[in-house]
């Protein structure tokens, strides 16, 4: 018997809503790839607008790592909240979980850094809520390739699909006849920055 379509990485762009984690200034000079990582987040976000999908933005301890990058506009985000907790599941994103999409959330697509902490705990909360969780691997990433490989790979091993941008963005879309289609085409004319984000197996810095 074939397993529930539920269980396949379908996407209901009615049913979907985008997670930004900690995509933060003063964590440029740390990470791996950092501004290719951008370029694909706001990539991301410019489809959450022309969709009208719900963005939801956190920031981890702004007043020390400071504030979204400014490369990335997230004026629309349905809420930005500061926090110190890894996962980006506070109480506040908890209550909005039972509001999204008139009440039928199904799916979060998930990105930003890093990707074995604040992503992978993110992950798991929203695993334990019975939604399916989308992790795009070319807008995730960490200080560590080590720790972001593996990370990816536990996220898979325990159920969430890890993904890239326009394997997401396609999904949303379903149809060249989609009415977006056209506002969303110049978004996938440049492929994503080659950086490895989304190879397997090498572990160099």
């Amino acid at each position: 018997m074939a397993p529930p379509l539920k269980d396949l990485g379908l996407l209901n762009p009615s049913r979907t809503a985008f997670f930004m984690c900690d995509i933060q200034e003063k964590v440029r000079p740390a990470m791996n790839h950092f501004d290719e990582v951008v370029i694909v987040a706001r990539k991301m976000v410019e489809v959450s607008k022309i969709m009208g999908i719900p963005l939801i933005v956190t920031e981890q301890h702004p007043r020390q790592l400071g504030k979204t990058v400014s490369d990335i506009d997230i004026s629309k985000a349905l809420i930005v909240l500061a926090k110190t907790r890894f996962s980006m599941l506070l109480p506040e994103v908890d209550r909005h979980l039972h509001t999204l999409c008139d009440g039928i959330l199904e799916s979060i697509v998930l990105f930003g850094i890093e990707t074995h902490i604040c992503v992978e705990q993110t992950a798991i909360e929203l695993l334990s809520r019975n939604l399916k969780v989308h992790v795009i691997a070319d807008a995730s990433t960490s200080r560590n390739q080590a720790d972001r490989l593996l990370a990816l790979d536990r996220l898979r091993q325990i159920g969430c699909f890890v993904t890239t941008s326009e394997t997401i963005i396609f999904k949303m879309l379903g149809d060249k006849e989609n009415p977006k289609f056209q506002e969303i085409r110049h978004l996938v004319k440049e492929p994503s920055p080659n950086t490895g984000l989304v190879g397997g197996g090498s572990l160099k810095m």
